[in-house]
Parts: C-alpha cells; sequence; structure tokens
C-alpha cells in the first residue's frame, strides 16, 4: 500500500508541478515557429528489447500528440526532421518499414479533419523526389488538398539535408540568372530564402528548434533559417516526449533574450 500512496502522491505532485508551468508558459511569449529533431526511436526500442519500427511507430504517434499541444499554445508553424537523406542510406527491411510507416501517417493526416479545421498546410520538404512512388502520391495529395490554408503550417521534413537545400537553392538562383530572370547583383538574403524548401512559410526561420535524445548538434537541419534560432537539447527520447518537455522547452525560450544579432 505504501508504494500505492507514493506513485499517487508522485502524481499528484506531476500534475500539479503541470499546470503551473503551463500557466506560467502561457503568460510569456509563446514561439511563432518551433522545429523538432525527432531522435531516438530506435535507442528507445533498444531500451525496450522491441524491434526499431516498434520505436518509430511510438514516435510518430508522438508527432501526432505534438501537433496537437502545438496548437493549444497557438504555435503556428511546426517543422518536423523525421527523415534525413543520409537514412536513406540505411536499406534493408527497416527503411521499407519506416516507408510504409510514413506513408500510413500522410494517409491518415490526409482524413483528419482537424487539419481541415484548422485550415493547416501540410508540405513535405527536401529531395522528396528520392521518395517511393507511394509516399510521393501521399505527399502530392496533401499539398493538392492543403495547398491553399494559410492558418497554420506543418512541414515534414523527409529525404532532407540542409547542405542539400543550399545547393538547390543555389541551383535554382544559377538557373535564374542563365534565363535572363535575375541578374548577379541582386543576389541577396532575400533571393536566397525564397529559393529554399521553406520559401512558402510566412516564418521561415525557427524561433525555437528543439532536439531530443541528448544529442548536442543540428545535423545540417535548416542551416541557413537557424541563423538566430533558441536551440534546446533534452535528455528524453522522442518516443518518450510529453507536453511537460514541450512546455519546459518554450519556458527555457522564454528566458532567453533574444537579440537577433543587433
Amino acid at each position: 500500500m505504501g508504494l500505492v500512496r507514493d506513485a499517487w502522491r508522485l502524481t499528484g505532485l506531476y500534475g500539479a508541478y503541470g499546470r503551473r508551468l503551463e500557466a506560467e508558459v502561457r503568460g510569456g511569449d509563446i514561439p511563432g515557429h518551433v522545429a523538432v529533431i525527432l531522435d531516438g526511436n530506435r535507442r528507445w526500442a533498444r531500451g525496450h528489447l522491441a524491434v526499431p519500427a516498434a520505436g518509430h511507430r511510438r514516435g510518430a504517434d508522438a508527432v501526432e500528440n505534438l501537433v496537437d499541444w502545438c496548437e493549444e499554445f497557438g504555435i503556428r508553424t511546426v517543422t518536423i526532421y523525421a527523415l534525413s537523406a543520409e537514412n536513406l542510406g540505411r536499406g534493408g527491411a527497416e527503411l521499407g518499414e519506416l516507408y510504409e510507416l510514413i506513408r500510413m501517417r500522410l494517409e491518415k493526416l490526409l482524413a483528419d479533419p482537424r487539419i481541415h479545421q484548422r485550415r493547416m498546410r501540410v508540405k513535405g520538404i527536401g529531395r522528396t523526389e528520392l521518395l517511393p512512388g507511394p509516399v510521393r502520391d501521399a505527399l502530392a495529395r496533401l499539398d493538392e488538398a492543403t495547398g491553399s490554408y494559410d492558418s497554420r503550417f506543418l512541414n515534414i521534413a523527409l529525404a532532407y539535408g540542409g547542405q542539400n537545400e543550399m545547393v538547390d537553392a543555389v541551383r535554382k538562383i544559377a538557373a535564374q540568372v542563365r534565363d535572363g530572370r535575375m541578374r548577379v547583383d541582386d543576389i541577396d538574403k532575400s533571393a536566397i530564402e525564397s529559393n529554399l524548401y521553406t520559401s512558402h512559410l510566412p516564418q521561415p526561420a525557427p524561433d525555437l528548434i528543439l532536439r531530443t535524445s541528448g544529442e548536442k548538434r543540428l545535423s545540417g537541419f535548416l542551416m541557413w533559417q537557424s541563423a538566430y534560432s533558441e536551440l534546446v537539447f533534452m535528455d528524453v527520447f522522442w518516443p518518450e516526449f510529453r507536453k511537460i518537455d514541450l512546455m519546459r522547452a518554450i519556458r527555457t525560450y522564454q528566458k532567453r533574450k533574444r537579440r537577433m544579432g543587433r
């Protein structure tokens, strides 16, 4: 009985802390764009003696929760790093299972009435042409169904690499110069930003970039856009990510003084 009482006491303390933290966060500056590096799915699976696919499934569930929590706090733009260009080299059954999971979750998003109620534009960013046909098809249908929405934005980075994004932007600009649509002297920050994967966003630069699993690097994520982002690294594997973790990250963001290089 003592263990049961202690569990209930801890649950009560956790609930009280969560409510106090939420009130504190809601009283501060809420980031307009939050980007998340979803890290730790496979390590979570190993720690639970499960196959990697189980970690990816739990991680996909955590993404759905994240989107709902961001909506609760009025965060307009969410960008998630789901699959890097380097991940495509894994091969084997794991990558095939991951592709199928991504396809299924994209289909689920397409059928979710909340996406349309919130007028959320959902877009894949990265070298999505490298993805299997069924995944590309699901992304295309999501883009078509939500392309006119402008209240909320969900960006899913797939086959993404920050260096690849810069290379692709340079190629687009070079083509515009070659075709006479732009002069070399016209190339400035705005020209580059208009050719990045995030050019469709009203706020391409994240206020806050969060990475789970304890790793303290961006791994090339949003290299240009992250110039003045606040970075938060958390020692929690992505499948275990909770609302209270998001609130702690927002509180950390709120306590920092953002000078934007000034």
